[in-house]
């Protein structure tokens, strides 16, 4: 299935200067080096590039250097290419709201452009707290780093914003110094490589699409669940809370891919608008709908493979009365032609038993059980996608048992990246990074998408704020989930399907 859009250089291996700030952090070691050295090793990227990373810890190129090393040989097999790939890499310690040095990252990124011949094209990543990404845009335009004659684009990482109105506080900002086609907000789901199979699934397969409507589809279910509790990140998630962390980002993105209709054409414009259909058509959930329509919840302590974990009100930097959800389950209904009746249910959490993404289509029951007669319950199909940590599809069937008797029984047709390919499938930020150096925005999200995920969400955040939950903690670390999640579904005559029986086989 292969994708039109408006790329730059298609033909030949981008060449750029990438000027990453905040390179001395979590996300950066851990996800963008080794990232940009698979890209690098693999022969994606021209060996006319070259990155500056930019933090306030003073270091010298040589230690900056040593870093990559250290980051790549983490989580690479193989590093053949290391010594030539660092070479490339250059440290600049910067002061984000201080002109002079923007001076002198400028001096230092015109010399770099000359010496790796690498066309005036810029990207610059901003992989540090969100509260600075308005003041370094500004800064990039006012202090001349965004004059030039190739390319430039800004990468972002979430959150853009904490609700509508910062969002666009923050928009307007960037907007001053990037056009909207040069503004590539990251949101990791959408590099996963099941995320993106949903378009294959749906589009290349004469045997789903005609299906994919509320007339075969009884209801659809994305779970996202974490072992993890929020470690260090207590002061951001206090802030934040599963619904702006998860639910308006990575869960609204893949609902509007499940339900989306066929693009006109595999172009980015067309991608996206039909994905912003999407959110515009999500029925609003306000007031004392909430209640009925979300369910939210804080784990206490539990267990997690055996360990005894705190609960979150005991986390580091958190409230011991914190009124902050770690788990958001809901119902959500797009009000169109195709989806009309049929519910979405998502749910994530974190300190959950499993971690498990998955998306589960139901197809309703077929119209007349020829098998009453013998007492049986024929099980509903499913299409189950699995995007992590396992990578497949399976397809849940019913067929003859073996033997003399016409009893049915339950069968999977399973594929498994790792099984059937022995698929390395490349990571969510390799895949990301590359298209982003290409000029490929469709997997990253548009304004549009941002702020009618804002708007969807703020009106469920409103109520949360000021109702003090009564019951949290009111589930256990290492559990499903509170009890209020199943009676969502119980009230429609609906179930959560347990992750532990769905998972994708290897062939």
């Amino acid at each position: 299935m292969k994708r039109g859009s408006n790329i730059v250089n298609t033909t030949e291996k981008p060449s750029a200067l990438i000027v990453i700030f905040g390179a001395t952090g979590d996300l950066a070691n851990r996800k963008l080096f080794p990232s940009l050295y698979r890209l690098f090793e693999k022969g994606k990227l021209s060996k006319k590039f070259a990155v500056i990373g930019v933090a306030r810890r003073p270091l010298s190129n040589d230690e900056f250097q040593q870093n990559i090393r250290n980051s790549v040989h983490s989580s690479a097999k193989e590093d053949a290419l290391i010594e030539e790939f660092a070479s490339h890499f250059y440290y600049h310690s910067h002061d984000v709201t201080d002109s002079a040095s923007y001076a002198t990252l400028k001096q230092m990124a015109e010399e770099l452009d000359t010496n790796y011949d690498l066309q005036g094209n810029r990207i610059f990543y901003l992989a540090m707290a969100p509260e600075f990404f308005g003041t370094i845009a500004l800064h990039l335009k006012e202090d001349g780093l965004t004059k030039v004659k190739g390319f430039k684009r800004l990468v972002i990482e979430k959150p853009f914003g904490h609700d509508l109105e910062s969002a666009k506080h923050l928009n307007k900002q960037i907007r001053k110094a990037f056009s909207e086609n040069e503004i590539y907000r990251i949101d990791h789901y959408l590099g996963k490589e099941m995320v993106q199979n949903i378009e294959v699934i749906r589009f290349a397969n004469a045997l789903f699409e005609p299906l994919w409507n509320n007339r075969y589809i009884s209801n659809i279910q994305v779970t996202s669940s974490e072992t993890l509790g929020v470690e260090e990140r207590g002061r951001y998630y206090e802030k934040s809370g599963a619904l702006r962390d998860m639910v308006q980002n990575h869960m609204l993105q893949i609902v509007a891919l499940l339900a989306m209709e066929p693009p006109i054409k595999l172009t980015t414009d067309e991608i996206r608008s039909e994905k912003v259909r999407v959110l515009r058509a999500l029925r609003p959930i306000e007031g004392g709908k909430v209640h009925k329509k979300f369910v939210r919840g804080q784990y206490g302590n539990g267990e997690i493979n055996g360990e005894a974990v705190p609960g979150y009100r005991e986390e580091q930097m958190v409230d011991p009365e914190s009124n902050t959800e770690t788990y958001v389950a809901g119902k959500l209904l797009i009000d169109n032609f195709r989806w009309a009746g049929v519910p979405f249910y998502i749910r994530t959490g974190k300190r959950m038993g499993t971690k498990s993404t998955k998306i589960v289509i139901q197809f309703k029951d077929i119209p007349m059980n020829l098998y009453y007669q013998t007492d049986q319950t024929l099980n509903p199909n499913l299409l189950v996608i699995h995007i992590q940590p396992e990578e497949g599809i399976t397809l849940h069937l019913n067929a003859k048992k073996a033997g003399q008797s016409m009893d049915a029984t339950p069968v999977k047709l399973n594929f498994a990246n790792k099984g059937v390919n022995g698929m390395n499938t490349p990571e969510a930020y390799e895949r990301l990074l590359y298209d982003c150096m290409r000029g490929d925005a469709t997997n990253f999200t548009h304004w549009d998408e941002v702020a009618l995920s804002w708007s969807f969400v703020d009106k469920i955040s409103e109520v949360w704020e000021n109702t003090k939950e009564e019951s949290f903690p009111n589930y256990a670390s290492g559990t499903a989930g509170p009890q209020a999640a199943n009676e969502l579904l119980e009230k429609d005559g609906f179930f959560w399907w347990p992750i532990a029986d769905l998972e994708v086989e290897s062939c």
